[in-house]
């Protein structure tokens, strides 16, 4: 099985580095990649553990771009995880995350549900590696018994459109593409059926994406192969995963859930050392 999308608690999931890759293990797991939100902080410990459970390890992330309003979530693989230029942009996007949490805070406190940010922002804080986002917030939500679960606090509070929410500020898509391309990296559009903008894709394309998610926990099978057959005609690459937070009301029930083919896979690795080499492999 190969998974490569995957999450810890450097951003928002649930398993330590150590605990993930356990879990791959288990699950029968052979190529894994870690793609924590605007971090690579788990980088060295999943790729360490790896090697200990002798499973192909592929450095990853996933960066939060937006467009008009939306989020663009784009998978990055086969980076360099020490890469400056990456580093001190990644910095930047994590910042803009700790002031929307604040943000969505405070529109909290104005409905009266008052939560103690500091607290909430604290392991961000003392640790700027770690991606801070939405998810601390529906912890706290429900640790503090104003909601039954994080679905709920969503629902209710932090979801688009909802009074507690904020938009999101970020990078434009292009920007992303090109900042995962400086740290030697492929670029890949995630989930792109939760986004559900289609219509952009050809202009990502040719703006430097390398590959499409096509095979995804949230995709059903006549939305994988609209991506495959999208992928087709913009000659690109097909990357998938699992989406694994270890936490039940986000993403699939274990690692390996969703698993790229192999022959696939093989295309992306391909893709790498062309885009090393310097050759244009974005249609």
């Amino acid at each position: 099985m190969i998974d490569l999308h995957t999450h810890t608690t450097a951003s928002d999931g649930r398993c330590t580095p150590d605990q993930l890759v356990a879990r791959a293990s288990a699950a029968g797991v052979t190529v894994l990649s870690v793609t924590d939100h605007d971090t690579v902080a788990a980088t060295d410990a999943a790729a360490a553990a790896c090697r200990t459970a002798g499973i192909e390890f592929v450095p990853g992330i996933e960066i939060t771009a937006v467009r008009e309003g939306a989020d663009v979530h784009v998978l990055g693989y086969f980076l360099h995880a020490a890469s400056p230029v990456l580093e001190t942009f990644l910095a930047d996007q994590r910042r803009r995350r700790i002031t929307r949490v604040r943000e969505m805070i405070d529109r909290l406190a104005g409905l009266g549900i008052r939560l103690d940010p500091d607290a909430i922002l604290r392991p961000g804080l003392d640790d700027p590696s770690k991606a801070v986002g939405r998810p601390w917030i529906a912890s706290a939500l429900v640790a503090a018994g104003h909601v039954a679960d994080k679905n709920e606090a969503f629902d209710r509070f932090l979801a688009r459109g909802r009074p507690a929410f904020v938009p999101r500020t970020g990078a434009p898509p292009e920007e992303v593409f090109a900042r995962i391309h400086d740290a030697g990296g492929i670029a890949s559009i995630a989930h792109p059926g939760l986004i559900g903008r289609d219509e952009w894709l050809d202009e990502f394309a040719a703006s430097g994406v390398d590959a499409l998610e096509a095979f995804h926990s949230d995709h059903d099978e006549e939305t994988t192969m609209r991506y495959l057959a999208l992928a087709r005609r913009l000659d690109l690459a097909v990357t998938g995963g699992s989406d694994y937070h270890a936490d039940e009301t986000h993403g699939a029930a274990h690692p390996g859930s969703v698993s790229l083919p192999r022959d696939h896979y093989d295309r992306l690795r391909a893709t790498r050392r062309a885009t090393a080499s310097g050759d244009d492999t974005s249609s």
